[in-house]
């Protein structure tokens, strides 16, 4: 399993990105391509307002994005399902639901 405890959100933003077909000009409306180019090149790293931009602007939730930062390179489907599983699990015992 690829789900490790360090991000690396440029690869995540980079691999969401060209999986929607979208080019670092696309984002002029939310960033310069300037900032986008440093963000895939790991320079820069994003607020959380700003990963709420980046991921609206690519029609995907924040933590879509955020979750793919812990697990890429994606293997297999099975990474996905395990990672969601721990989501759930943390969360609910974070909010004692």
């Amino acid at each position: 399993m690829s789900i490790n405890n360090k991000s690396d959100f440029g690869a995540a933003f980079l691999f969401a990105r060209k999986a929607q077909g979208l080019t670092q000009e696309d984002f002029d409306e939310v960033s310069s391509r300037v900032y986008v180019s440093a963000l895939e090149r790991k320079i820069k790293q994003p607020t959380l307002p700003k990963v709420d931009e980046l991921a609206a602007r690519m029609g995907l939730h924040p933590l879509a994005v955020l979750a793919l930062a812990y697990c890429l390179p994606l293997g297999e489907r099975g990474e996905i399902d395990q990672l969601l599983a721990m989501l759930r699990q943390e969360l609910l015992a974070v909010t004692k639901l």
